[in-house]
């Protein structure tokens, strides 16, 4: 894992602002609802986000080498590509575009 990614993830999970290269990290406190939210973005793109406990990942369109890595160093969360087709924790990952909460990716919800 690249040094950029460790120390972005560090950040993310810190609930620390981070900017480096093509990589930013930014907490987002919700006023109205008191909710905090980290965000991490890869060129301007939001690819990860822990609200509430909860994360969530997408590629935006963007089947990078360097968007896996970054979603591979978020606890819960391992992605490899075989034939140009991505798989969550083991499990092919189709709509990669809209949010996939990684605790929900599970063998049980695709029974």
């Amino acid at each position: 894992m690249r040094q950029i990614t460790k120390d972005a993830i560090k950040a993310f999970y810190n609930k620390e602002d981070f900017k480096r290269s093509n990589t930013q990290i930014k907490y987002v406190l919700n006023m109205m609802t008191a909710v905090s939210t980290m965000v991490m973005f890869l060129h301007g793109h939001a690819i990860a986000k822990l609200t509430k406990g909860e994360l969530y990942i997408r590629h935006a369109g963007y089947k990078t080498n360097t968007t896996k890595e970054r979603l591979n160093g978020l606890n819960g969360v391992h992605i490899h590509q075989k034939n140009f087709i991505w798989y969550v924790n083991g499990i092919e990952w189709e709509d990669g575009y809209n949010w996939l909460k990684v605790s929900d990716f599970s063998v049980e919800n695709f029974g």
